[in-house]
């Protein structure tokens, strides 16, 4: 889930740039010192993107910095267990992702239950999934796409960045809506696998749209259609999977969560200025530069979008039988 080296250099400074939010004159105690938002990936990508919008807004009208901390590894269960374990105090927050919801089922000893340890407080975005082909596959529709599958059964090479990965299970999904059967091949990160479906050594990848814009675009690749219920403005000509495989949805989404038993007080507080954040035309515009769309709700909205999540994914991991690299 990563976006390429050269889009993060040339647009973390823009990422980085305060919202111009006006500051706030806070009679509460908090935050009354710095306060960290762990995120389970490394900097690029949409997760660590959304953090730091959200973090300089937070920053501007609490009056605390809220500093981005990357803690990758293990798809993102280091710097969710590290949360997990942290004070529940309000200073220890996770950039919470779909990631989370996978891992539920594709991990058997994780060293806690996400549902359970972690404090929903605000969902932030939706980013879509796009279907893509190396343009050397003779398809161009996603029924010419099944079709092609099954007269070719086994033969078409699937990428992710991993077992388990985003991609990987909404690959699977695909599959098993779809009747077909396909290669996986993981990879060790998005960014090698986009690099061979680009080269042609893979066929098909199920990819963040912000991370393949630019190459669609350029004609490398060939966007068969998005993963989202919705079309995507970034691409508006572009169908749904969903238009011929009804039901169908795949996306990647993030929000901010607390170690459990947080103080409401700060719940409810961190959820009124995030979302006060996703009304502001300059954090939607960023948002909308990686090609997604605000989710503003309550913490409860928030623990219901896991829970419906978890359970799906759970479906998908079981029926195709992934498991961690």
């Amino acid at each position: 889930m990563i976006l390429s080296r050269r889009w993060f250099l040339q647009n973390a400074g823009a990422v980085a740039a305060p919202l111009a939010a006006p500051q706030l004159t806070r009679a509460q105690a908090y935050p009354s010192r710095p306060v960290r938002i762990v995120v389970g990936f490394p900097p690029g990508g949409p997760t660590d993107i959304a953090a730091r919008l959200v973090g300089q807004w937070l920053s501007d009208r609490l009056g605390q910095q809220f500093i981005v901390e990357n803690r990758p590894g293990a798809a993102g269960n280091v710097g969710t267990e590290a949360v997990v374990r942290a004070p529940s105090d309000g200073y220890t927050l996770l950039l919470a992702a779909s990631a989370n919801a996978i891992n539920a089922t594709l991990y058997g000893a994780l060293g806690y239950d996400f549902i359970r340890d972690i404090t929903p407080v605000a969902s932030i975005a939706r980013f879509p999934l796009v279907m893509e082909v190396n343009p050397s596959l003779p398809v161009r529709t996603v029924p010419e796409f099944i079709a092609y599958a099954k007269a070719n059964p086994g033969k078409i090479n699937m990428a992710s960045g991993g077992n388990g990965s985003p991609q990987h299970v909404a690959g699977e999904l695909f599959k098993m809506m779809a009747g077909i059967d396909m290669l996986h091949v993981p990879y060790r990160g998005a960014a090698p696998a986009l690099a061979d479906l680009i080269g042609g050594q893979v066929q098909v990848m199920f990819d963040p749209l912000s991370s393949s814009i630019e190459q669609i675009k350029a004609g490398k690749l060939r966007a068969l259609a998005v993963a989202t219920a919705m079309r995507s403005e970034a691409l508006p000509e572009i169908p749904t999977v969903g238009d011929f495989l009804p039901g169908y949805e795949a996306s990647y989404w993030c929000g901010v969560g607390l170690p459990r038993n947080a103080p409401a007080e700060i719940v409810d507080e961190l959820n009124r200025e995030i979302n006060a954040g996703l009304a502001d035309h300059r954090m939607l515009s960023r948002i909308a530069e990686l090609g997604g769309t605000a989710i503003v709700g309550s913490p409860t909205d928030f623990r219901k979008l896991i829970a419906t999540e978890t359970e799906k994914w759970a479906k998908v991991v079981k029926f195709s039988g992934a498991g961690a690299e």
